[in-house]
Formats: C-alpha cells, sequence, structure tokens
C-alpha cells in the first residue's frame, strides 16, 4: 500500500464507504443527523454476516449458552436498579475559544497514548538494531528513555484513577492542565469546569400527555437479559454456569460523538451475560478474555492489531474489567469489554423488584444470586474494524492503481461476481444459468456492463473475493474463468466444480473450527 497517513486514511475509508454502498450520512437529504449513520446495501449484508458470525461462535457452538430478544423499552425501575439514572454519566469540558466539547478522561487517555507511542518507536528501534537477540523485556526496564517515559504514564495514571474514583471533578480538570493538554482546534488550553453529562435518552409511554410516563430508550443490551434470568433459566432448564446472548440497538446520548461510526447515539451491541458461582468468577474472567481475544485473531487481522487494556476505573457493578482494543487508524480504541460484574445486576434486580433471582445449585443444595460475567462488544466497531483493515490502495505492476477491500471471504457482502465477457453470442444465458445455480447459497451479484477490467476494479472496491467470467470458450469446454481478489490470479475451471468451490472457500464453518 502506498505511504498515506493515518488522517488520509481514514478521510479515505470514509469516502469509500459511502461511494460504494457501505454507510451513508443519516438523512443525508435533509443535511444529516449528527452521530447517525444508515448501513447501505454492502454494509447491511457485511453488518449482518458479522452478527452472524458472532452469533454462531457465541450461541450455536456452546451448548450452555442460548439466545433472546429483549425489547427496546423497559419498565423505568430497570434502570434505576442497574444504576444508568444515577451513575450514567461522561466526564465533559470545553475550550472557551474553539467552543468546542470534549471528553475529559478521553484527553488524558490520548496524552498517554502519546507518551505509549514514543516508548513503541524506541521499542521497534532497538528491535531493528538487535534483531532476533532483541529481549523486549529487559529492554523496556533498562532502557532510560523508555524508564522515564513509563514512569510519566504511571504517574499519570495513578493520579487520574484516584480523581475518578473519588469523583473529583476538579482535580480530573486539574490534571489536564498540569499536563498542558491543548484543544486540537484553537491550540490553547482554555479549558471550563469538568461537568458530569448523563447519556441516556427518555421519551413518554402512554396514549394522553398527562398520563405520560417517562422511560428511556435502552442505553445497553444487558438489562434485558437480567431481568429475564429466571424465565430463560426454568424455561431451558439451564443449569450454572450458562450463558444469555442478546445482539440488538442501544441508545446514548453522545455529547461528544465523533469517528465516523466508532462513536454513535444509535448503534449495535452483541452481549453475552454469563452466570457462574460466587467465587468462580476469576477463572471465568480469564476464560471468556482468551476465548474472545481467539475469535478476534480467527479473522486474521496482523499480529499486534488487538491487545488487552485493563481499566482504570472500574464500573460501579465491577471486580475486574478488561477491554480488547484495536489499532483503528485513528489509534487503539475499545473494541469489546469483558467485565466480572458480580451480583451487583441480579442483586439490585431483586432488592427494586421485590421478586427472588436466585438459583438453585442441586450440588450445594442451596440458592444463591449467581455471579455474572460478561462479554460486551460493539457491531458498529466491530464493523469499522475490519472496513479499516481490509481497506487498501495498490499499486499494480503494469501502473495502474486499484482499491481492495480485503474482507475475510466468509464475511465479504457479495461472495461471487457472474460476468458475461460481452452481452451477446447467448454468453448472458450461460452466465445467468450459473448465477441460478449459486444465488441460493451465497449472496452474488449479477454484472454485464462495461468492460471486463472495471468490472473487477469495482469488485475488489466491494470486497467481493471471487469473479467467475463466462466467454465464448465457455460454449465449447463448459469451463469459465474465476479470478481471486487478493491475488488478482485467474484460473479455468470447469462449470460443475464452482458450486463446490464457492462453498469451500466461502464457508463460515471453516472459521467457528479455529475456534475450538
Amino acid at each position: 500500500m502506498a505511504s498515506i497517513n493515518s488522517e488520509d486514511l481514514f478521510k479515505n475509508i470514509i469516502s469509500h464507504a459511502k461511494e460504494y454502498g457501505f454507510i451513508f450520512q443519516s438523512s443525508e437529504i435533509y443535511d444529516g443527523l449528527s452521530a447517525v449513520y444508515d448501513y447501505g446495501q454492502n454494509g447491511a449484508e457485511l453488518k449482518k454476516n458479522i452478527r452472524e458470525f458472532w452469533w454462531k461462535a457465541m450461541v450455536q457452538m456452546n451448548e450452555n449458552i442460548v439466545g433472546i430478544d429483549a425489547s427496546i423499552f423497559m419498565h423505568p425501575t430497570t434502570w434505576k436498579a442497574s444504576g444508568h439514572v444515577d451513575a450514567f454519566n461522561d466526564p465533559l469540558v470545553d475550550n472557551k475559544d474553539s467552543k468546542k466539547r470534549y471528553r475529559a478522561d478521553v484527553l488524558i487517555e490520548d496524552h498517554v497514548a502519546k507518551i505509549e507511542g514514543k516508548i513503541l518507536k524506541e521499542v521497534e528501534k532497538a528491535r531493528g538494531r538487535f534483531g532476533d537477540a532483541f529481549d523486549e523485556a529487559q529492554f523496556r526496564t533498562t532502557n532510560p528513555r523508555v524508564v522515564e517515559n513509563q514512569q510519566k504514564i504511571d504517574a499519570i495514571n495513578t493520579r487520574f484513577k484516584a480523581a475518578l474514583e473519588a469523583n473529583d471533578l476538579e482535580e480530573v480538570r486539574q490534571i489536564i492542565i498540569d499536563l498542558e493538554i491543548v484543544c486540537p482546534i484553537s491550540g490553547t488550553r482554555n479549558w471550563t469546569e469538568v461537568r458530569q453529562f448523563n447519556l441516556m435518552f427518555s421519551t413518554q409511554i402512554g396514549s394522553v400527555s398527562e398520563e405520560a410516563s417517562t422511560i428511556y430508550l435502552r442505553p445497553e443490551t444487558a438489562q434485558g437479559i437480567f431481568v429475564n434470568f429466571l424465565n430463560v433459566q426454568k424455561t431451558g432448564r439451564m443449569k450454572i454456569p450458562f450463558g444469555i446472548a442478546q445482539t440488538g440497538k442501544a441508545f446514548r446520548n453522545e455529547i461528544v460523538a465523533r469517528q465516523f461510526i466508532f462513536r454513535m447515539r444509535e448503534f449495535e451491541q452483541m452481549e453475552m451475560q454469563f452466570f457462574i458461582k460466587p467465587g468462580t468468577e476469576m477463572e471465568w474472567y480469564k476464560y471468556w478474555k482468551e476465548t474472545r481475544m481467539r475469535w478476534h485473531r480467527s479473522l486474521g487481522f496482523p499480529e499486534g492489531k488487538q491487545r488487552f487494556h485493563d481499566h482504570l476505573k472500574l464500573a460501579h457493578y465491577a471486580n475486574a474489567a478488561c477491554d480488547i482494543e484495536f489499532e483503528f487508524p485513528f489509534g487503539f480504541k475499545e473494541l469489546e469489554g469483558i467485565h466480572s460484574r458480580t451480583d451487583f445486576d441480579l442483586g439490585n434486580h431483586e432488592k427494586f423488584s421485590g421478586k427472588k433471582l436466585q438459583y438453585f445449585d442441586p450440588e450445594l443444595n442451596q440458592s444463591y444470586v449467581p455471579y455474572v460475567l460478561e462479554t460486551s462488544i460493539g457491531l458498529d466497531r466491530m464493523f469499522l474494524a475490519i472496513l479499516s483493515e481490509s481497506y487498501a490502495e495498490e499499486k499494480l505492476e503494469d501502473g495502474s492503481e486499484r482499491v481492495v477491500l480485503r474482507i475475510p471471504p466468509f464475511l465479504a457482502p457479495v461472495k461471487c461476481a457472474v460476468m458475461p465477457l460481452v452481452k451477446k453470442d447467448g454468453l448472458p444465458e450461460k452466465a445467468r444459468e450459473i448465477m441460478d445455480r449459486i444465488k441460493y447459497d451465497h449472496n452474488c451479484f449479477y454484472e454485464e456492463k462495461d468492460n471486463i477490467g472495471k468490472r473487477y476494479r469495482r469488485q475488489d472496491a466491494i470486497g467481493t473475493p471471487f469473479c467467475i467470467t463466462v466467454d465464448h470458450e465457455t460454449l465449447v469446454d463448459n469451463a469459465v474463468t474465476i479470478r481471486y481478489r487478493d491475488t488478482m490470479l485467474q484460473e479455468r475451471i470447469p462449470i460443475e466444480q464452482v458450486e463446490n468451490i464457492l462453498n469451500e472457500k466461502v464457508d463460515m464453518r471453516a472459521a467457528l473450527r479455529k475456534l475450538n
């Protein structure tokens, strides 16, 4: 790929996503709605495939995990019990000169990330110098510049964590000032006080406004699982440990919503709550960390693109928490959260509802409120990670250029394009025969407009892994040319092999088997 800076790369990805039918600005004909996006024809297919891969890996492959689909609207007391009414806030700060608003915690985290970047540069320079003999762990503890920068990071994190845990917003502001963090727009350090903003959307339910009751659009899908814990456990005759999974829309009134679909006001989550015996949470926390990282790596991302990041400040419900972060064009950011939620959720719902939410353990011959281990991933963020990692601008041997999306074939929105070489001589009819045979198993695309080179480029740009071309020879030898997206190599295959080759190369089952 040609050398391009991260900011320009990200702009190119956003532009490409619109041009090729992946993502559009919501209500664009009315000048759009901030931080709300629509998925186009190719985006909807890719999103569906990611969701299906997660669901199969989480539910279908695990006998003790089942899936549900809970309502977006829930009884308002749900959100009191969950802590969202009182504690679902972001610390925000404004720059008085640019009038731009920022999340105070993100400003500090980005500052720390820049120092981490300096450390990584030193590490990579040393790796290049010493080659196979390089001992990274020793280098990190002995190199003066690395040690000094790591001490800076540790000091910031210690101070920041203490401020967050004490909810000391003045100290958070002081950290921003002491670190000399400037507004990216104005370049000044003229900051307001830090304030907390609740992120929930509220609305009314009821036919007459006077009788209406305030309810909330759910800010997460997890609570729909917790309030259905007993329903699922009893009807499914589930034994601990067991999990309940669901995917669905969630809504947060993000005041600072930037970076395309990374942070939106309406988004989709894929969550699984795993119910366990109290005291076993740390072993299950370790298990689900490893299991979820294996799922991410099965997508074929390069080594070093994902990492674990332990939370500095634990949420009010957690006794252990980490993120799986992905290196987006704008840096390492959270992709999935893994949290040990203790018995906070079921315990609080039991208290607020007055109903027992306990599990009778036949082995112990006693009832208890189970602990919960959560895995929670943003589907839109996963979509953006795959789009970012698969996007490539290439200069070819003949001097021409192409943009290609190297999406894993089993996730690609279109699996195969079928193309007659020309629009005459019986080639379109033969191509249609092939299309009619394979469309029952795969989302395929038929195209006969423009020359074959332009058609290949269009399919590369949407990530279609295979193109089948019908030419005049096909009518003689009953064979077609299959072209591979990633290598652009072409080979001749008999028509009767097309279905088997496609089924083998785009089969999601092969990716699922890697998870065992």
